[in-house]
């Protein structure tokens, strides 16, 4: 799956990369004819190595084509800083002690969250680049009718670098399945 996802984004840069028209000799970043930013992306995968001379791959860019290519080459954001991960988790209705709102920091685990070190394991298990762990349940889904209480929360802050605003509750089958997968995150509410 790695290789397949490697290297379609290697032929989704080729073709960015070569729509963008070629820089004069003059307009190179570093003055120098036929030295370019950008990196080879072979379909042996990508190297360290940068483009330059007439037998090159790619042509030469400008510094404007490669920051305007740079974000189709960027990875998912990284966790440079992990105090990055914090959040804000407010239940109302859970019962058995389990409402207010708690502080819950990951990486490492601390907080005033009463599952600190389980929650953040959870969140990791669940954290998929290029899926919002936080997503709510698509309009068009077909739900049970099932009432699972009234319980409900309010997720905010920062998770693997992206912000969190995120709202629950267990008014029907699906709402439901969307709570029990952030347990312990979220209290194990009774109806």
């Amino acid at each position: 799956m790695l290789r397949r996802l490697l290297l379609t984004a290697a032929v989704s840069a080729t073709a960015a990369l070569s729509s963008v028209p070629a820089a004069t000799a003059a307009g190179t970043p570093s003055g120098a004819p036929g030295v370019s930013l950008v990196p080879v992306v072979s379909p042996s995968g990508p190297s360290a190595a940068f483009t330059g001379g007439p037998s090159s791959p790619l042509s030469p860019l400008s510094v404007a084509a490669y920051r305007a290519a740079l974000p189709a080459l960027m990875p998912p954001p990284a966790r440079p800083d992990h105090s990055a991960d914090r959040l804000t988790v407010t239940v109302h209705g859970a019962g058995d002690g389990a409402d207010g709102t708690f502080e819950l920091e990951c990486h490492p685990a601390g907080g005033t969250h009463p599952h600190a070190a389980e929650a953040c394991a959870r969140l990791d298990r669940m954290t998929t680049w290029g899926k919002d762990t936080f997503a709510p349940v698509p309009p068009d889904s077909m739900c049970t009718m099932v009432y699972g209480g009234p319980a409900t929360a309010h997720v905010t802050g920062t998770w693997a670098g992206r912000p969190v605003d995120a709202r629950y509750d267990r008014s029907n089958g699906c709402e439901i399945s969307r709570w029990n997968a952030l347990e312990p995150v979220l209290p194990g509410a009774r109806p």
